[in-house]
């Protein structure tokens, strides 16, 4: 496993739309297992592959709670209720935080690494998360969701001895 390069705003592979997946191999498995060695290297909660420099749908995922990463690949949001302001981060951008809008529940259709199709009820964090990651995908960024620049803050970083994967971590 290898750690891999985060491109960081204004990298136009950040706003490049990625490629669907079409078959998993060695590669993608290669790849998923980079991606979740460089999350949580950086602390993140989420990292898309666009953030790493791979134009492919796949996106990593581990939230607080999970003992396990998600490993998602040809990600899309099937279904999107409600809205709620949530503060987001993203590693791509960082010390920056912003004030945003996010659905309150999402339903997520994707497959995993042996290609089973996988559908994920999300509410909250990981529901935030999901589309934060799907939208690197499509190549959007959390930036381009900020109603006023006002939105946005700087933050300082914290001490290296209480980093944890926190919602400001989310890719």
């Amino acid at each position: 496993m290898a750690l891999l390069t985060l491109r960081i705003v204004p990298d136009r592979l950040l706003h490049a739309k990625a490629k669907k997946i079409r078959a998993v191999d060695a590669s993608i498995q290669r790849l998923a297992d980079d991606m979740v060695q460089t999350m949580y290297q950086q602390s993140g909660v989420g990292l898309a592959a666009n953030q790493v420099g791979v134009l492919q749908r796949i996106c990593v995922i581990q939230m607080p709670e999970d003992e396990e990463p998600r490993i998602l690949i040809n990600p899309v949001i099937v279904e999107a209720q409600g809205q709620r302001e949530v503060d987001e981060g993203c590693l791509s951008v960082p010390g920056y935080r912003g004030t945003i809008n996010r659905s309150e529940s999402i339903k997520v259709r994707a497959q995993d690494l042996n290609g089973k199709v996988v559908r994920i009820k999300a509410q909250e964090l990981l529901a935030q998360a999901l589309e934060h990651e799907i939208d690197h995908l499509n190549g959007v960024l959390y930036l381009d969701h900020l109603e006023s620049h006002d939105n946005l803050y700087k933050v300082e970083p914290e001490p290296p001895e209480s980093q944890e994967p926190v919602e400001a971590g989310v890719g």
